[in-house]
């Protein structure tokens, strides 16, 4: 099987809904999923998941 790698970038919101919301996808599917966030020393709700 084949390994891929999907990237979000830009401004504004929506980057890791889509990420999150593929990862689940991917999971469900039976896929092995990591998310890795680079995150520049603000706070963020992310990490309190």
């Amino acid at each position: 099987m084949q390994g891929m790698l999907q990237v979000y970038t830009g401004n504004g919101k929506g980057k890791t809904t889509a990420a999150i919301g593929l990862a689940i996808r991917a999971a469900g599917a039976g896929f092995k999923v990591f998310i890795g966030q680079f995150i520049k020393g603000m706070t963020y709700s992310e990490l309190n998941a």
